[in-house]
Order: structure tokens, then sequence, then C-alpha cells
């Protein structure tokens, strides 16, 4: 890439502060053009300590500036690379100082954006620590004191390497920041006997590496090294093994050591081994579920240097601390940080080290108005500027803005103002406006709400939350208290509002802890509403939520109410989920988190009245065929590790039922079957072969498992395999051939009847296809069979005797009700041959072919929506058999709502009229 030149780049210059000295700089470079010794003339004249190394690195820098800085840059750098192990540290503070130069000046002239500044003193800083690192782990491996160690080992540092923390691991350094780093090494390269020789090699190398870089000698110093970060560092050395430092993080990790690694990056020798580091420490930082205690922990962070510095009050510009002061640069980090914390565990994309571009990155994900993140943004660079010409003046690790009038007239000048003035009131009005931004974000504070009056048995019920297991921590309940008086007014609006109450207390009983969910509906107040609403109406649905609050994590994602994306975008959603993780059984959980959160998204939206009960019936099908097909792909693959891949052609799994017709509710179970194509092949070839028989009998165990299993996350689906040939007697799995001769030559008029729903889910697509071909070509084969009538009525009498209806709101079991329409609508489809798998499809079908009457198959596609929306809106409000006594009021209304009813009495008159109209129509084409 070419670069323009630096003077042709020039925006802006500094006023000289001390004539004299500006001009004696100036005279220096007589042979520059006007306009650059007109900067060196003003960046002089402001600070002594870039005037000095003018004068100590004038013939380099007369070259640096004939040119573009870029390449002045990376001859810098690149030629530390050639240095010796007794060069190495006087030739890193010449680069200190050429970089130290070309940066301050291409700052001051506007040549560089704040980043290309921050990014080459932090270059430097890696070039500093990575070179040092390797030239003082070779010594040691000379010097025979690093155990199993050859000279080669010196590329990588012996496996040591140096995590840059802070300002360094965001490419964000300033001119006379610290450097902090953790030094770490991977005790896996030294065997048991080794590691305390090389534990304390490594101890001498960080020593000696911070010596090398921070002592200040007459060429200077390079950085000024921390080494504070790590570990328990008033008790560990200043390198540790990394399996110590994980069993600290995962032990007894804090909120801010979470919000350091943040910016963590592995600078500095071993540099794979560092990445590795950071990438098992993923779950540290980053958290599965939104993480809004974060802002609370990062609020008393910020109290406590407050506290620590005497940085309360107004702003007062004089010897306002510009990063920690009010309104400073670490509000807007921590502003930045934490909300990274908070969604980053669900978002990668929200996982940048950088503030500025974390900044946008919140912004696209809605997580920051853009407005704002724009605002933030502008505030940060112009505070950084200020920053940079504090140090600059006299290389001065300084944050604080001057005492007095005559720096305010330095800082005005370096900054290119020649009203003081001016600049004060600017300077004044961006800290005031960040900490504006800011503030209400970070402090909570005291709630301004009162308490309602509440009746003498609801107040007993508040009292007893107290003793509840969610609010034993001081934390839960100060956060609690803060949402308590909202929770409860919300309570007393519903219909029933003890009623609610009580289904609230309930989902508060059964929270294990209430730390993160308070803190989500303290940031949120609309999930309040959400789950006032659903304690108002759907109590099965708040035991579920207290059992799983997480779920509310999605309502604040940012899509949780947009359009329903259908089932191929769902499926390839979790399938590049799944994909990113590398582990099993991760997967197995992701997927019950993932489907979950789906689950109740539909449950919300079919509460809310977003969508009607078919709507959600097919959303629940989709969710539930994701979920299936997402699953497979990993399960076969767990399976070809061990057994080889599938033998033959593969296998399809079919969705048979509900699940086949697209029609679930909030508590289906999936009806499955395999079927496979051994293609001739005996048997798989793997580690451990099975043959094919054997092979797809387990595969398919396994996938009912990996389904059903309970894990630490729950289980996704109850599955029944009973529809497949043979039912309980029959192989799990099923050889192509053998299911076209048995559904030809051996099946039973009710396997038939199955047969008219299923759909293939997931599995080779040519052998899918081929099984779609075969069911239509059975369905045709056995339509005209005289017994099909006498079979399904035998069927119905032997359904109805085996099962009463479960009181007088059931709309499934039992005559006239849903599975009858079900079971005549299958009868319609295998009597006509028509390949309709929903019950609405096939009810036309009857009517085409003559089944059915046009009355007749009205009044049944009539009574089936209406049964539906009885029978999916009351599985949402319970998982028992519907009690219009028990499920309460709001529950009562909403139902009343689905169904389109004025009361119950109407409801229940429908209920029966319809039920005896479709008992009717069955009875007459079942028994003629």
């Amino acid at each position: 890439m070419t670069h323009a030149p630096f003077a042709a780049r020039l925006t802006r210059c500094p006023i000289p502060f001390d004539a004299a000295r500006g001009a004696d700089a100036a005279a220096r470079f007589v042979a520059l053009a006007p306009e650059l010794r007109a900067l060196l003339e003003g960046a002089a004249g402001c600070s002594p300590y870039l005037a000095g190394l003018m004068a100590r690195e004038a013939a380099w820098l007369e070259a640096a500036l004939g040119g573009a800085p870029e390449p002045a840059l990376g001859l810098v750098l690149d030629g530390l690379e050639a240095e010796t192990f007794a060069t190495l540290p006087v030739a890193l503070r010449v680069a200190k100082r050429r970089v130290a130069l070309l940066a301050g000046l291409a700052d001051l002239g506007g040549v560089w954006p704040l980043e290309a500044v921050t990014g080459a003193l932090t270059g430097l800083a890696d070039r500093a620590v990575d070179l040092s690192l390797k030239a003082l782990v070779g010594e040691e491996i000379r010097r025979g004191k690093l155990p199993g160690a050859a000279p080669e080992d010196a590329a990588t540092a012996g496996g040591m390497v140096a995590l840059a923390m802070g300002k360094m691991g965001a490419g964000e350094l300033n001119y006379s920041s610290d450097i902090d780093l953790i030094c770490l090494f991977d005790e896996d390269r030294y065997t048991p006997d080794d590691y305390h020789e090389a534990r304390a090699a490594f101890i001498r190398v960080a020593r000696k590496m911070t010596a090398w870089i921070g002592d200040n000698t007459a060429e200077g110093y390079v950085f000024r090294t921390d080494l504070r970060l790590r570990p328990d560092a008033s008790v560990t050395p200043v390198c540790i093994a990394m399996a110590a430092a994980e069993q600290y993080y995962e032990g007894q990790g804090r909120t801010w050591e979470r919000a350091a690694y943040i910016k963590a990056r592995a600078c500095g020798g071993d540099i794979a081994a560092g990445e590795r580091f950071l990438a098992r420490l993923v779950p540290f930082v980053w958290r599965k579920h939104l993480d809004f205690a974060a802002i609370q922990d990062a609020h008393d962070m910020r109290l406590k240097i407050r506290d620590h510095k005497g940085l309360h009050g107004p702003v007062v510009l004089e010897g306002h601390d510009m990063k920690l002061g009010v309104g400073g640069i670490r509000e807007i980090e921590f502003f930045t940080q934490t909300r990274q914390l908070i969604a980053g565990g669900r978002d990668p994309d929200l996982r940048g080290r950088g503030t500025v571009a974390s900044l946008s990155a919140l912004a696209a994900k809605g997580w920051v108005p853009a407005e704002v993140a724009g605002e933030l943004t502008t505030l940060y660079r112009a505070h950084r500027e200020v920053e940079h010409r504090l140090q600059m003046a006299a290389d001065a690790q300084t944050h604080a803005l001057p005492a007095s009038a005559e720096g305010f007239e330095r800082l005005a000048r370096m900054m290119g103002e020649a009203d003081t003035g001016q600049m004060r009131a600017g300077l004044r009005a961006r800290l005031e406006r960040v900490a504006a931004l800011t503030e209400e974000f970070f402090a909570p504070g005291e709630t301004t709400d009162e308490m309602p009056d509440l009746p003498d048995t609801s107040r007993a019920i508040v009292e007893g939350w107290r003793a509840y297991p969610a609010l034993r921590s001081a934390r839960a309940a100060e956060i609690f208290r803060r949402v308590k008086p909202g929770i409860l007014r919300g309570l007393l609006r519903a219909a029933n509002p003890e009623e609610a109450l009580r289904q609230f207390d309930g989902f508060l009983r059964g929270l294990p802890a209430g730390v993160q969910l308070f803190s989500l509906f303290d940031a949120n107040p609309q999930l309040v509403e959400l789950i006032v609403d659903i304690c108002a109406t759907a109590p099965g649905l708040a035991r579920h939520l207290s059992r799983h609050s997480s779920v509310f994590d999605a309502v604040i994602g940012g899509d949780f109410f947009a359009p329903w994306p259908g089932a191929a975008p769902l499926r390839a959603a979790l399938a590049g989920q799944l994909a990113a993780l590398p582990d099993y059984e991760a997967k197995l959980d992701a997927a019950r988190r993932w489907a979950r959160e789906w689950h109740f998204r539909i449950g919300v939206h079919h509460l809310r009245g977003l969508v009607d009960a078919a709507e959600a019936g097919r959303m629940y099908a989709d969710l539930a065929s994701a979920c299936v097909a997402a699953v497979w792909e990993p399960c076969c693959a767990e399976f070809a590790a061990k057994h080889g891949p599938l033998p033959g052609r593969g296998a399809v799994v079919l969705g048979m039922g509900s699940l086949g017709a697209e029609r679930l509710n909030a508590a289906s179970d999936l009806d499955l079957i395999v079927i496979y194509d051994d293609a001739g092949v005996e048997a798989s070839e793997g580690k451990r072969p099975l043959p094919t028989r054997t092979y797809y009998a387990r595969l398919t165990q396994a996938l009912v498992t990996a389904l059903s299993a309970p894990t630490a996350e729950g289980r996704l689906y109850e599955v029944d395999m009973r529809l497949r040939p043979s039912g309980k007697q029959g192989p799990v799995a099923t050889a192509l051939e053998r299911f076209r001769s048995y559904q030809m030559g051996e099946a039973w008029t009710w396997e038939h009847l199955a047969l008219t729903r299923a759909r293939p889910i997931v599995g080779d697509a040519g052998l899918a296809a081929e099984v779609e071909v075969l069911r239509r070509e059975v369905l045709a084969a056995k339509a005209g069979g005289e017994s099909v009538l006498a079979d399904v009525a035998d069927m119905r009498r032997r359904i109805f005797a085996a099962k009463a209806p479960d009181g007088v709101w059931e709309a499934k079991i039992g005559p006239g009700r849903l599975q009858d329409i079900e079971l005549l609508a299958e009868s319609c489809a295998l009597r006509s041959a028509d390949p309709a798998r929903r019950v609405e499809a096939q009810l036309r079908a009857g009517l085409r072919s003559g089944c059915l009457g046009k009355p007749e198959e009205a009044a049944l596609q009539e009574a089936y929506r209406f049964l539906w929306r009885l029978q999916a809106g009351g599985r949402l409000l319970t998982d028992r058999p519907l009690d219009m006594e028990q499920i309460g009021e709001g529950a009562r209304a909403f139902l009343l709502r689905e169904t389109g009813m004025a009361d119950l009495t109407a409801l229940a008159s429908r209920l029966d009229a319809a039920t005896g109209r479709v008992a009717a129509i069955v009875d007459r084409v079942l028994e003629g």
C-alpha cells in the first residue's frame, strides 16, 4: 500500500507556547518544508520532552519526515529483529524515542487518527515484550537452566507467554502508559520432575524482562511494566502456570477480572499457547446468559475508584483526572465493557477489544442507541487526545488536567487553540456530556417508587418472600427491593390481583437464585410487565419460568417480536451454533437452551395474541423439526467417530403424527421412525465396525437419547417410536426394503393411517425422496381396501375404551373431539390415496373423493379449528387436565379470547354442540 508523504497529510498545527524553544527546534531542520518546520516549532514550543527527542534524533527524524510515516515506523520495528541479546535493551530504547517522536508529531499534525497513534505505540510494546521474552528464555536455555528445552525452543519462549491487558491488549496505549502484562507458562511442556526448575526459570525471565523494558537508563526506558493483574498478585510469583491461573479464575475470579480479560491478548512468547489459554477462559469471561448483574459490579468498581482517588463531586477542571474522574475516559470504557459482559456471552460479535470498535458493534446489535455510540466515540477520541497532550508535554505518567492557568495555556496551544477560554469550555462540556450519557446506566440508585397498598392476605404472601432461596443473599434482596413496587403494581392491575400474586409467589418460590434475574428486571422494565402478564394468565408457563428463567434473555435479544423465520432458517441457526462447539455434550446442552428460548417465544406470542393457535401449532412443529434435524448431524458424527460412516445410502428420520402434520402444541411429544438403506453393505467401516442392522438400531437409540435424555439443561422432547413397523416388538430402525414389504403385505390399517402423516425431517435427500414415493405407492395400493372403514371404526372403539375424556373441557380425546376428527381425516386421505398430511387438507381430500359431503366437511373444518384453539390454549396454560376453576381468571379470559366466546357458559355450549355434531358425522361415515 502506498502512503502519501507526511507533509501532504497535515491538517492541524500546535501553537508554540515557548516561542524560543520552538524557534530553536525549527532552526535545526532548515532542510524541511515550511509546514513541517511549523509543526516542529509548535510541538517543541509546547513539549520539552518532544523538543529533547528532536535534538537527540535529528538525523533520523529529518529522513523520516521526508516520506510517509508508515514505512518509517515499519523500519524502526523491523530493525529490532536483527538485534542480539547484548544489544537489544539499548535498541529498544532508541526505538521508543523514535516511535514516540513520530507518533507524537503525527498526532499533533492530524496525520494519524487516534487508532493509528495508539496502534504505533502498542506495536512497539508488542515487539519489545516478544523479543525480550525470546531472548531471555534463549539465554536460560543456553545456560542449561530450562530443563528439557533445546535452542530452537527459544522461538516460542519455551512455552512462556505474556498476555497484554488493558490498553495494550486493546491496541490503545497512550504516550506514558504502563503496560499491564500477565506472564504464564504452559506446564504441559514439562515433566512433573522438571516443573519447579522450569517455573523458577520463567520467574527469572519475567523479572529480567520488566527490567529490560522498564528500567530508566542513560538511553531512557521503553515502557513501565505492571504485572499486578495476575491472579492473586499479592501471594503469587510474577509468572505462574496456566493450569493454576485457570483454577483461580474458575473458583475465585471476580467481575473486574472478567472485564479485564475482554481486552486480553497474547502479545509475546508462545502466542499459540496464550491463545489456547484465552480460549479456555471464554466461559469465565463470557457468561452464557445475559449478565445484567455486571452493571452493579461496574457501578461499585467506579465508586471504589472514586473513593480511593477522592474524585467525587462536580467537574472542576483544575486538576481533574481525565481518566478516572467524573465524565472521564474510564466512564466510556466501563460503559462499553459492561454492555459487552452483559451480552457477549450470547453474541461473539460483541467480544471486541477496542473501545471504539466495540461501541460500533454494540450499536449495530441494538445494545446502544446508534446516536449514543457515535457521540461517545467522538467524546472518547477527544478525551484521549487531551490525555496524550498532557503526557507528551513532559513524558509524564499523568491523566490530570493542569492545576494552573499557565498549564491550561500550554494545553490549549498544544491543541492548536489560541483561545484558552474556548478550549476550557469545550473540555468541560465534553466531560459533563460523558457523565450524563453514562451515569444513568451505571447508577440505578434508590427506587422512587412507593410500595402500593395491599390487602392483609396479599401482604402476608409478600412478607414470606424473604425466606425464599432467590432472596437470601443481600445483593439479590437489594436489587429486588428496587423492582418489587413495579411488580406489585402490575399484579394489582390483573383481572384477579390476588390470584396473580399467588402465581407470582409460586414463580418466585421456585427460583433457585435471584441476582441475575432481578438485575435483568431492574435494567429492563418491560420484562416486569411480561412476567406479570404470564403470572396473571398462564400458571403453567410461570412454573416453567421459575426453573428456566434464563429464557428471559431472549426477550431483550433484539428480535424476540420479529416475524417467525420458518423451519429452514431455524435449522440453519441451530446447526451453526452446534457446529461452533467441539464437545458433543456441549452441543446437546446448547440445543436445549436454544430450543427453550424459541419455545418460550412461541408461547409469549400466542399468549399475547400476536399469533393464533394454528400459527403457534405450525411454529412448534417448525421448532421441533429444526431440533431433530440439527441434532441428527452431530449425533451421526459422534457415532461415526466410533463405528465408521453410515453404511450404505444412509438413513432418513420421519416425523409421524402431529409432527408429520406440522401441528404441535406447547406440550407435544414427537413421533419418529427411522428408515435406512444398507445398499447391500453388511457392516460399517470404522475403529469398531458394526453389522449394518445393529449400526442403525444403535444410531437411532443415540438420536432418541440426544433428544430425550435429561442433561444439566433438561430435555428437548419426549420421543415415541411406537409407530415403526411391528410397534414395540420391531427394531427401532427399519431397512427400506423391509419397510416396503411390511407396508405392502403385513401392516395393519392403523399403520397405513399413520403413514398418511409421515414426513421426512432429515437424512439422505435421495433416500427421503424414495421413501416419499413409497409412501404414496402404499396409499394408492391400500386405498381400495374393503376393510378400511370397519378397521377404523374398530380402532375408534378401542381408543374410547382405553381412555375417557379428562373432564368436561377435554378437547382431544373422546367422541367428536380432535382425535376423532384426525382419525376420520386420515381415513379420508387413505381411502382417496391423497398425499396430504395436514388435517384440513385431508378433510378436503375426503370432500373431493366423495367420502364426505360438503356440509359435513365444512362442519368438521369449523369444529377442528375451534377444538384446536381450545386444546392449544389449554396446553399453553397448564400441563394438567383443563380445569376452569384451577387455572384462574386471567387464563379463562385468554381461552375465551382464543375461542371467540363471551363467557364459560357459551364456551361449554359451543363445545357440546361441536363434539355432538362431529361424533354424528364420524358415526355416519364409519358405521354407515
